[in-house]
This record gives C-alpha cells, structure tokens and sequence, in this order.
C-alpha cells in the first residue's frame, strides 16, 4: 500500500533563509552562449531578463549529501516524505523592477503552501516556495515556485511514448515563434549554469531503467525560459509585469521544440508544442 504523505509534513515548517548574490555577468554571458546568442542578453549594469534569476543565488550540494536521483537528501525547503520523487510542475513571478546585473542582492526564500492532493497515480504533496529579490533597499521580483512530490516509483508520465521521434518539426499557430532542439550537450550545460543534479536531464540508463522515460527529459525551467525569451526577443521595449508558466507534459532530448503565441490587450499567451503534443507548457506574460 502506498505510504500517506500528509502525517509527514503536518508539523514541518521550515523557517525562511536569506541568501546574497553580486549578480556578476558571467552566468547571463554563459547562458546566452548557450541559446547562441550573437551577445549577451544583459550586460553589467543592466536589466535581467525575466526568468535569468535562476543563473544565481545558487547552493552547491556537497556530493556525498545527493540522493540516488541527483537531488539533495536534505535541503532547507524539501519535504521530509520518503523515497521522494520531484517533479517542476510551475510557477510566477511579479516584477516591480528588473534586477540589475553587477549590483548586489539579496533573497528571502520561505515555504508558502503545502497541500496534498489524489492524482491519478496515487498521492501527490505541492510544496510553493517563495522568493522574494531585493536590490538597493527594493523589492524588485517576488516568484513563486510549485513543485510536485510523490512517494516511490517513477514521475514519468502513465503513457510516455515508446520510441522518440527527431526528425518531426511542429507546426506554428501563431508568427512569432522560437525554435529549439535541445541534445544531452545542451542539457549537460544547462544543468552546469543552475547546479541542478537531477539525473533524468543527462544519465540515460538512469532515467530508462528507474524513471522510465524513453529518453532524456528536457527541464522544465528551459521550457518556461523558451517562452519568456520568445517575448524578450520580439518585444525587447516592452518591460514584462508580471509572468505564470505552468508545465503539462515532458519533451526530450532530440524533439524540435516550438515556443510560439501572441500578444493582445498588454499581455501575451504562449505555448511550447512538439509533433506529439500541442501544449507541454504554457505562459502568460502582462506588460507594464
């Protein structure tokens, strides 16, 4: 019989931590390489783009403190519930202000809700995990992160698909569209610039033979950062206020990805498609 999560995080609490950063413009730099970039998308003394704080205020993990899927035993903000699978279900973010590269900063991260809730594969815990960014005495960015554990077995979908199709492109809905397929180089790099050592983005026989995924499995803050920058790029006067992504589906590694969506009445709506699937995830930007 499956093990009740609630009773394990009746009583847990975790108190807020503060972190500080100098924002230094060596991560932006790397990670605008890495989406090949001609340039970086921030310089010292400018804005980040939206999202790009996940390139800091980064924790390291002791190596001998990591769980068999990467991940750390114990952290500040993981729910104490045992044999713990993770997954990236969403978030939000609300900016006043965008942080400014090469100033320092500083961030309160505090444990905002936990609710457990019956999926169809048994129970589920959300942990949301709020940051808040601040910078020259301002609250810049407030986010919100949701994240999905269970107890055992495997996070991967009940029907992933059998075999991996890279050669497919998906069709546009809309114009503005940013296209990308992402290799086991690209998520290896990726995975370096966020210091997220989940095994199913770069061990294979790892995420075939315990998680049961056909293939690597693409993170799903690159897809949410796709379809942020599919706004940054097409509209780069335009300062974003507020923006909520949620992730449904997985893509993998060698599937052509699509962001694409479009702008009406100060907001955007976007989507990232593969040929399987019309809506892996989807975001919602509002424009100052």
């Amino acid at each position: 019989m499956p093990v009740p999560l609630a009773p394990y995080v009746e009583s847990w609490r975790p108190e807020p931590v503060t972190d500080a950063d100098v924002l230094p413009p060596a991560p932006a730099a790397a990670l605008s390489a890495l989406l090949d970039l001609p340039g970086s998308a921030a310089t010292s003394g400018g804005p980040l783009p939206p999202l790009w704080q996940w390139l800091y205020f980064l924790h390291w993990a002791p190596q001998q403190a990591l769980g068999p899927d990467g991940h750390p035993r114990d952290a500040r903000f993981l729910p104490p519930v045992p044999d713990r699978r993770r997954m990236f279900a969403g978030g939000r973010c609300t900016i006043s202000e965008p942080l400014c590269l090469g100033e320092p900063a500083g961030r309160v991260s505090s444990l905002a809700a936990v609710t457990d809730k019956q999926g169809r594969s048994g129970e589920l815990l959300f942990v949301t995990e709020r940051q808040e960014f601040r910078q020259n005495g301002r609250t810049c960015l407030v986010e919100e992160q949701d994240i999905v554990y269970r107890s055992g077995g495997s996070s991967a979908p009940r029907h992933p698909p059998a075999t991996l199709d890279d050669t497919t492109v998906p069709t546009a809905q809309w114009p503005r569209q940013l296209r990308l397929r992402p290799d086991e180089t690209l998520l290896f790099r990726f995975s370096a610039l966020t210091a997220n050592a989940h095994r199913i983005h770069y061990d294979t026989p790892y995420v075939r033979d315990a998680e049961r995924y056909p293939g690597l499995v693409v993170h799903g803050p690159l897809l949410a950062l796709l379809m942020a920058e599919l706004v940054r790029r097409n509209a780069p006067e335009r300062q974003v206020r507020s923006l909520s992504y949620r992730l449904h589906r997985p893509v993998f590694a060698g599937e052509h990805i699509l962001a694409d969506g479009t702008p009406s009445h100060g907001q955007a709506g976007l989507r990232i498609a593969t040929h399987r699937e019309t809506r892996h995830a989807d975001a919602e930007v509002t424009f100052a």
